[in-house]
């Protein structure tokens, strides 16, 4: 026999007590949960090389060496390299690894104060370059496949354009290149974060980096909330409370806001670089970005090479 629909009042009693035991049920799974087994970036590996704050680190290999030149990945200043090994299941480490590749990591650490006149030419032609001949040295090889992924996919880029003899392959992800790439199309989606950055003055980034050294992770974490309002609005009072009886759902929802939380800050001059000269001058794709004196490779014909999506 089907159950008579309740309306009314009596609905509204039914649900609101149907919705309290779902907060009663969360808060104690919640409470059994600590921060440790939230364990985002687990895979196992090894600390090679530690300069200031940035860190070479070696994977720990899963299956016979398949590929002879090693891969170095490199995320962006903007978050952590985490997301690319968020769980056992959910990890792009994991998977290079699976199929015999010898998989290196830049972590950059967490930048402060002490690291707000840092500029990109010191994370390409330093941090970078340094790591590439240390992996270079340990395998015996002269070249490595660069992995840049957000922000680290400019830097990789900006890396193959100045040292190509030390790069054998170069593969990209969710990389902004023609930061102008939605001004150019008529029928793009300007996003959020394009028209955000474009409207800043100049003056206003001076003031920021000049007061406070670096571009707070709190504050483009923010930028990036902004991005998906209602998401950002509903997802723990909505989406958390939906799946608090199924573990795995659950851990999954936790590890990810985990990544979304971990928001480093930026380091003041590189971050000049990366808001005004790429986003708002857009000179990669020109062939106007210099680091350390030299200019970026400027295309043969300009066109376009992708749209620049948000890191988040």
């Amino acid at each position: 026999m089907t159950e008579p629909h309740t309306t009314g009042f009596d609905g509204f009693l039914k649900d609101f007590a149907e919705n309290v035991g779902k907060f009663h049920k969360a808060a104690n799974v919640l409470a059994g949960i600590r921060n440790e087994d939230i364990d985002v970036g687990a895979t196992p590996k090894t600390l090679v090389l530690r300069r200031d704050k940035v860190e070479l680190f070696q994977y720990e290999p899963t299956a016979e060496r398949t590929v002879e030149t090693s891969v170095l990945m490199i995320y962006g200043l903007i978050g952590r390299y985490t997301i690319a090994d968020l769980q056992s299941d959910r990890s792009l480490v994991r998977g290079l690894l699976s199929r015999g590749i010898d998989l290196w990591l830049i972590d950059w650490g967490r930048p402060g104060r002490g690291e707000r006149w840092l500029t990109m030419d010191d994370y390409v032609d330093d941090y970078i370059h340094e790591a590439v001949q240390r992996i270079c040295r340990d395998t015996g090889h002269d070249k490595v496949t660069l992995l840049g992924i957000c922000e680290g996919g400019v830097f990789t880029t900006c890396y193959a354009a100045l040292h190509p003899e030390k790069v054998k392959n170069l593969v990209l992800t969710v990389t902004p290149i023609d930061f102008h790439a939605d001004i150019d199309d008529p029928a793009a989606h300007h996003g959020l974060l394009n028209i955000w950055t474009r409207s800043l003055a100049p003056e206003d980034i001076d003031r920021m980096v000049d007061t406070l050294g670096v571009i707070p992770g709190e504050f483009m974490g923010s930028i990036f909330s902004l991005m998906t309002p209602m998401r950002s609005l509903t997802k723990y009072n909505v989406d958390l409370i939906d799946i608090v009886g199924d573990k795995d759902k659950l851990m999954k929802f936790l590890r990810m806001e985990k990544w979304l939380a971990d928001r480093p800050d930026h380091p003041g001059a590189a971050g000049r670089q990366w808001l005004k000269e790429l986003y708002q001058e857009n000179r990669l794709v020109e062939g106007r970005f210099e680091l350390s004196g030299r200019p970026q490779l400027r295309p043969r014909k300009r066109r376009r090479i992708g749209r620049v999506r948000a890191c988040r």
